[in-house]
């Protein structure tokens, strides 16, 4: 078996060979072609690229300095009694991700001056390190009150909400990419420092700590720094991590600790942390060879891509742990999928590629990319979603940064990395994987072969790649078929085309077709290639109509439109009708407009619809309009407003708009204002008190006191009755129904009075508590709500008539 580097970052050719040359390892079947070694020229991922190195990552060091990342630093290198640790325990990982993604952006586009910053950056690291190489801000800035995450000593939590392992392993994943990019050992010293610490400290030797992470990562980051450094005892450290979990303390499966990894058959729990494990065991495997690893996270990734897999490639369905959910279980207006997830979700499938060398991988890894990944950054590199869902009514819009930004520096590192994702070479064979305009240095069998892709992919589905090797070359030149192309919208049947197209593709060299065999998804060309040897692809692009497994409850009724790679939205700017309310044709025509103007350049659908609305006197009316489309990923660019991806193509899963109510057309303010304050006003009902699709308005983390809401109506009305849906996320969430709630009304003294005569005031949850009362003639309405001891409460809705 081949020596390999599998990393995502991809190492240097000449790093992996300095570290082949101390010691012997085993590694992944197939090789990535170092992301060094492919430069774009791609109009689409170009632009990306330029936004990461001119936008994202500016922006993420300018947040380093602004929220106190590095003062942090600074404080730890001075500790005091008297400063007050505050922020989240994993805050230092900010400052590792982007120097991250700014090293592998200066390997491409060398930069004097981010070097030196980096450099800057990496003193007050290095003088917040401990003598012992122990380095963990939360704790170091004042040792005896540390963060209240942190524990009273070293890996008290850790497993918990320490984060320190964690933070090791974004360390360590930093600094390989800074070595690489840079030549210089500043940063990969530190981490060495730390790792080295934690091999000492934990283990199940006499006077060791057995502790396993409690977010996982530092089981791949151990996995590169073996193969850098050449000493088997972090890939020994990276093992004991994952044969541990499950044994220790921890064993509950939001932290995949239920059962030992091994056993385990089902993605669980915490998305990001379950995907990272995922890869670490799918990097420790390679590395030892050992196949139980393999044989349970291929059953996981069954699990995944069969029951559990967004049509964006999103993973994670629910807010509530950030986790997956129940098989089927894929509500899409409450839809997480965040997007560190997505970027799990990548690594996972690009992982068991180089482990099975199956094209299967790939569909749902270019799923992932061109939808649910790349949605959670803007176009011009600025704006974060955590979230992406795949429906709103204008409760989500992207952020210029969070107060937990694991997302975006997340991106930082990733986007600039996605050139090593196009190629892979295994003994004689080249695989082409994406299809993106980039030019390459490819070694087979120890000798250069120089590709040349040029194509407008993801908008048109042809591709021509330029072979040029040095003197005549004998290898298989693989090309990956697109699932989509051969009417296979994802491996297994969680997803499916409806519409009955059958779409080919065609592959020709020099002009003449050629014929093979597909094995394994790609098309294989076998020949002594020559300079100048060129080859045309074709895949026929259409739009397609997707539906869902039956056991899809959200998605019933409704279909989802692709076109290539790209999943599209129905969103408000394209629009000028509520595209909630719309029902398409049973057999839907596309039309394909180019608009290279709009949202830096795509390819929107337009096709016939209706709407459905009730009029004033609650009849059903149907309008014909013209929908248009736009690519998912590009949603929520123009402001917010209405989205959609799953609609309905039957009646009894459409969504007629309802007319004018008082409560729809009130003024709405409170006590605690945030952007979800329209839910309770949007008409929007849950099924039932377990409902987490329907938005929904909370007070969190205010607890225990009395807190409100008001409408004011622009004239004055006379109101009799009010009815209010209750939000409970018990066991696990933090609302609870409130131990009282009252109604009042402002008089014409512009006093508030409490109304008269009213009923029993409900608590029941998921269901409308109707309170009546003495009319009342006003121009504002007041809920007051007292809060439980120790908890909030919310409300899906609040109907006043």
């Amino acid at each position: 078996m081949k020596k390999s580097l599998f990393t995502i970052i991809l190492a240097s050719a000449t790093v992996l060979a300095n570290a082949q040359k101390k010691h012997e390892q085993t590694g992944y079947p197939v090789n990535p072609v170092p992301f060094t070694a492919v430069k774009v020229t791609d109009s689409f991922w170009g632009q990306r690229l330029n936004a990461s190195r001119e936008v994202t990552i500016p922006l993420a060091f300018s947040k380093c300095e602004e929220t106190g990342r590095y003062l942090n630093f600074v404080r730890a290198a001075h500790p005091s009694d008297t400063i007050t640790v505050g922020g989240l325990a994993f805050d230092d990982t900010d400052v590792y991700k982007t120097i991250e993604g700014a090293s592998y952006s200066m390997q491409t586009y060398p930069n004097k001056k981010l070097d030196k910053y980096i450099d800057s950056v990496l003193v007050i690291v290095a003088a917040a390190q401990e003598p012992d190489g122990y380095l963990y801000t939360a704790r170091t800035q004042n040792p005896k009150h540390p963060h209240e995450w942190a524990g009273s000593k070293r890996w008290e939590k850790v497993e918990d909400l320490s984060h320190e392992f964690y933070n090791l392993g974004h360390m360590v994943e930093g600094a390989i990419a800074h070595y690489q990019a840079t030549g210089k050992r500043n940063f990969l010293d530190i981490a060495i420092k730390y790792a080295d610490c934690v091999c000492r400290e934990i283990g199940d030797k006499p006077g060791q700590t057995v502790a396993v992470p409690g977010h996982q990562i530092a089981e791949m980051a151990l996995a590169k720094l073996y193969l850098v450094t050449g000493d088997k005892k972090y890939l020994n450290q990276a093992k004991f991590f994952l044969d541990k979990r499950g044994y220790t303390t921890r064993t509950d499966e939001y932290s995949q600790a239920h059962k030992p990894v091994v056993q385990q058959d089902e993605a669980v729990g915490h998305a990001v942390r379950a995907a990272y494990m995922y890869s670490g065991m799918a990097d420790v495997a390679a590395l030892t060879g050992d196949t139980a690893y393999i044989h349970a996270i291929d059953k996981i990734w069954d699990n995944i891509v069969t029951k559990k897999l967004y049509v964006t490639g999103g993973i994670g369905a629910t807010s509530h742990g950030e986790a997956f959910g129940k098989n089927y279980e894929l509500p899409n207006m409450s839809a997480y999928c965040e997007t560190c997830a997505a970027i799990g979700n990548v690594y996972l499938n690009h992982r068991l590629f180089l482990l099975h060398g199956e094209s299967k991988y790939y569909d749902v890894l270019e799923r992932t990319l061109y939808n649910g990944l790349i949605s959670g950054v803007s176009l011009d590199g600025g704006g974060f979603f955590y979230p992406n869902p795949l429906e709103s009514i204008g409760q989500h819009q992207r952020q210029p940064w969070f107060g937990c930004a694991c997302c975006p520096s997340n991106i930082c590192r990733f986007i600039p990395s996605v050139p090593g994702y196009v190629y892979a070479v295994h003994n004689n064979d080249v695989y082409v994987n994406l299809f993106m305009g980039n030019s390459a240095d490819v070694k087979v069998n120890g000798k250069t072969v120089h590709l040349q892709q040029e194509t407008n992919y993801p908008w048109s589905g042809n591709i021509q790649l330029n072979v040029s090797p040095k003197g005549k070359q004998t290898f298989n030149l693989k090309i990956r078929i697109p699932g989509w192309v051969k009417n296979s919208a994802v491996p297994g049947n969680l997803y499916s085309y409806t519409d009955k197209k059958n779409l080919h593709y065609s592959i020709k060299v020099n002009g003449k077709a050629v014929e093979a065999t597909e094995e394994k998804g790609y098309f294989t060309i076998q020949r002594s290639w020559k300079k100048g040897d060129s080859v045309e692809i074709h895949f026929d692009m259409e739009a397609r109509t997707v539906k869902a497994h039956p056991l899809v409850e959200a998605d019933r009724g409704k279909i989802a439109i692709e076109r290539g790679p790209l999943v599209y939205c129905a969103e408000w700017p394209d629009n000028d009708f509520s595209v909630l309310s719309i029902l398409l044709n049973k057999k839907p025509q596309f039309e394909v407009l180019s608009k290279p103007e709009l949202l830096y350049g795509i390819n929107m659908l337009q096709t016939d619809a209706q709407t459905l609305s009730y009029d004033a006197n609650g009849r059903l009316v149907a309008k014909d309009v013209r929908l248009n489309l736009i690519p998912y990923y590009a949603w929520s660019h123009r402001g917010s407003g209405e989205m959609a991806v799953w609609l309905p193509v039957d009646l009894n899963a459409t969504r007629p708009a309802m007319p004018p109510t008082v409560a729809s057309e009130s003024k709405v303010s409170a006590s605690h204002m945030v952007k979800a304050i329209n839910a309770i006003n949007d008409g929007l009902l849950p099924r039932d008190e377990f409902d987490r699709s329907a938005p929904y308005y909370h007070w969190w983390p205010k607890e225990g006191t009395t807190e409100w809401i008001s409408y004011s109506f622009n004239s004055p009305k006379t109101l009799s009755r009010s009815t209010v849906y209750w939000y409970d996320d018990a066991p696990w969430g933090g609302c609870r129904v409130p131990e009282w709630w009252k109604l009042y009304y402002k008089n014409s003294a512009n006093q508030w009075v409490e109304v008269e005569s009213a009923n029993q005031y409900g608590t029941e949850k998921g269901v409308g508590n109707e309170v009546i009362f003495a009319p009342v003639t006003t121009q504002e309405m007041k809920l007051e709500v007292k809060l439980p001891a120790g908890n909030a409460s919310g409300l899906f809705e609040w109907e006043v008539e």
